[in-house]
């Protein structure tokens, strides 16, 4: 067990001044470094950060997601409130920035930031020579600069048309948005689509005509992709399809239903995320849950372990997810 003796020793001060700032005694005065060297040093014993009543660090939140975007996929607005809860939990003060805002707004006073979007290279650098502590969540175009955490959707994609190739089908279809490339400013395959195209071409059953994709991730987009697909295929539409996420999952069970196509009778899906919307909708989807949770409390720790334990190298993070069997796909 570390004691407050413990950690006064270890620091170099008195156990009365370590045990008043761990409380959150406002009314001590100290300066930033022994406020410091008395925190990093009770976090590196293995204190209960939970006992800590003082903030430990002051970070900042990244969100280059737009209000629009926010709003149109669930994904980014609970795994936003998420990291504030976390970062709240951890005793951190955090502040929440925009695009709009831009690297320069970045306070002097910040340890670490979490970044969630789309950031350019340049802005990667920018960041770096501002702020040398950060996570990255989903897209880092510079991961020997910063550590990165995203779920593991290339093993979700493969999973799935395991799935599909156990049950005997043949004929299996993608649907899915496109990555923004901030540095040439284009949209480019998004990587659930690279994955799909190369395991399914190892497997000896890629069919170019089942693939619709481009655009972003959003319930418009899965519709007027998914009608695309009705519309060029009729009568030829394949037997199961991999849906890149629940947004767009939506969007093409609504073109599905129009059409007259009965799902799963007439085929089968699985998507990505199970968003609350997943379990509603009709059929209710079959899906991978990607827990936000985790991917919130991972980066925050792993912000937190480079503030403590400063190291020369980054890290990246892949994080698993659970299938949610429900009426879209039977695993049976």
């Amino acid at each position: 067990m570390v004691t407050i003796k413990k950690i006064a020793e270890e620091a170099g001060f008195s156990q009365a001044t370590v045990s008043r700032l761990l409380k959150g005694d406002s009314t001590l005065s100290v300066g930033e470094e022994t406020r410091k060297t008395i925190i990093n040093t009770a976090l590196s014993l293995g204190y209960d950060r939970s006992k800590i009543k003082t903030t430990i660090e002051k970070i900042a939140l990244l969100f280059w997601i737009t209000n629009q975007e926010e709003l149109q996929d669930l994904y980014f607005h609970q795994l936003r409130l998420s990291i504030e809860k976390y970062a709240q939990e951890n005793n951190l003060d955090i502040v929440t920035l925009k695009h709009e805002d831009g690297i320069e707004s970045l306070p002097k006073q910040i340890s670490g930031f979490i970044g969630v979007g789309f950031f350019s290279s340049e802005e990667t650098k920018k960041l770096k020579a501002r702020c040398s502590n950060g996570v990255f969540l989903e897209m880092n175009l510079e991961p020997e600069l910063f550590d990165t955490v995203k779920p593991d959707t290339d093993q979700m994609t493969r999973h799935a048309i395991d799935l599909f190739l156990q049950k005997g089908y043949q004929k299996i279809g993608f649907i899915g948005g496109a990555y923004h490339n901030p540095d040439l400013a284009r949209d480019e395959e998004d990587t659930r689509e690279t994955t799909f195209r190369h395991y399914l071409a190892k497997k000896g059953t890629l069919d170019e005509r089942y693939i619709v994709s481009g655009g972003k991730f959003t319930v418009n987009q899965g519709y007027e992709l998914t009608k695309s697909m009705i519309q060029n295929l009729d009568d030829q539409l394949p037997e199961c399809i991999f849906i890149a996420s629940d947004t767009i999952a939506v969007g093409a069970l609504q073109a599905f239903n129009e059409a007259g196509i009965v799902i799963p009778d007439r085929l089968e899906l699985i998507s990505i995320n199970d968003n609350e919307i997943a379990k509603f909708v009709s059929p209710p989807l079959t899906t991978f849950r990607i827990d936000v949770e985790e991917l919130a409390q991972t980066a925050i720790d792993m912000l937190v372990n480079q503030l403590i334990y400063p190291r020369d190298i980054t890290k990246t993070v892949l994080v698993g997810a659970k299938l949610i069997e429900r009426k879209s796909f039977s695993v049976k």
